[in-house]
């Protein structure tokens, strides 16, 4: 493995370009009796960007090295064009993998970090190589600092010359293990804005993986969402996110998290959170049959101020607040009702401050009480971003 896991780039040769997918079977991986995956099925097909969505231990970057051949499954396959590849050696696989460190050979130029998987390789002539170190170099705007050493960078150039290093292999298979989440967060922005447009277009299968709902939004294509070692739910990142099949993909799929509160469908189609909180269905709400369910709405629906007439106004008291640049995140408190608010502006409420919170009918998903999806919002091809209403 000394070639596959050195400085952050797994750079391996032997199995051909991958052209009809790479597909887990049924995979599982215990460590010291600790589970890391469980029955995992999943199909990449050539030319996939897949989004690894899941929190810390969700199982990422037990995956990731699964699908690189650092790790070995304790059951189950890999197979790469139908062919049964789980036991092939790390070496012989055409992989290239980022960490989130964003680590290179400290004694090289940034121009020889780049070049050496193709130097390893020994399959180009110089002059091709040159052409592929430039070509990246330019891709990924590190042009003026081919001839500097990783000490003489930014922590952005570091992680721009280790994503360099892994693209110019030009392998079947590109992973990524949170790439961004050492950098400060206008590195990041400035990064995720570039990242899809770097690998669209790329025979390669490209594996994502992140702990932020907004990069994989951002980042789109497909997304699987991972929770504690098992696969919740995969399709096309829009579709999961306006769409999670279960409350703990609506989680998993909301920052901050999605508000989740027990609500009580009654006889005469209406709804009621608490004695004080009624409202009539509407739209997609209209369906539902009398019972018991689960609420969840996401904090950037929830709004300090009426927007539309059939907005619900839940009274409530301010229990702590929390502001992030031009955001502030509300936590209030309703009848035993936990409430998160992520609204424009800066607001300061005391502790225990009278406040009035809307909810737009139209953005509230509904949950049976296995917590399984039974109503969502319409679908719509554009959602605004996190902290716009």
């Amino acid at each position: 493995m000394r070639a596959a896991v050195t400085h952050g780039v797994a750079h391996i040769e032997g199995i051909h370009r991958v052209r009809h997918g790479i597909e887990l079977d049924r995979v599982t991986r215990v460590v010291d009796g600790e589970l890391h995956l469980a029955d995992i099925n999943l199909k990449l097909e050539p030319g996939a960007f897949i989004v690894l969505l899941g929190r810390t231990r969700a199982g990422k970057t037990s995956l990731l090295r699964l699908l690189a051949g650092l790790d070995k499954p304790t059951s189950g396959r890999l197979l790469v064009d139908g062919a049964d590849v789980t036991h092939v050696d790390v070496r012989r696989r055409d992989v290239a993998m980022v960490y989130q460190q964003f680590v290179n050979y400290p004694s090289l130029t940034v121009y020889e970090n780049i070049a050496s998987p193709l130097r390893l390789a020994g399959k180009l002539s110089k002059q091709d190589i040159d052409r592929r170190v430039r070509e990246t170099a330019a891709a990924l705007r590190l042009e003026p600092f081919l001839q500097r050493l990783p000490a003489e960078l930014s922590g952005g150039q570091q992680q721009r010359t280790a994503m360099a290093r892994a693209l110019a292999k030009d392998a079947s298979l590109l992973l990524l293990d949170e790439p961004l989440a050492n950098l400060d967060y206008k590195l990041r922005e400035e990064l995720r804005a570039e990242m899809r447009q770097l690998f669209r277009n790329r025979p390669a299968v490209v594996v994502y993986a992140t702990t932020e709902p907004t990069e994989a939004l951002l980042l789109g294509g497909k997304t699987v969402v991972l929770h504690e070692g098992r696969l919740l739910q995969q399709g096309p990142t829009l579709e999961v996110y306006q769409a999670p099949a279960t409350e703990r993909v609506g989680q998993v799929f909301s920052d901050p998290q999605m508000n989740l509160w027990d609500v009580e469908i009654t006889a005469d189609a209406g709804a009621r959170l608490s004695p004080e909180v009624t409202f009539p269905l509407s739209g997609h709400l209209r369906a539902l049959a009398p019972g018991r369910y689960r609420l969840g709405v996401r904090a950037h629906h929830v709004r300090l101020a009426r927007a539309a007439p059939d907005d619900v106004r839940i009274p409530a008291h301010v229990e702590v607040e929390e502001v992030s640049g031009s955001e502030t995140l509300v936590h209030a408190a309703h009848a035993g009702l936990a409430l998160g608010a992520q609204v424009e502006g800066v607001h300061r409420h005391p502790y225990g401050a009278p406040v009035e919170l809307f909810v737009p009918p139209s953005k509230m998903f509904v949950f049976g009480p296995e917590g399984r999806l039974v109503a969502a919002p319409p679908f719509t091809p554009e959602e605004p971003a996190y902290g716009q209403n």
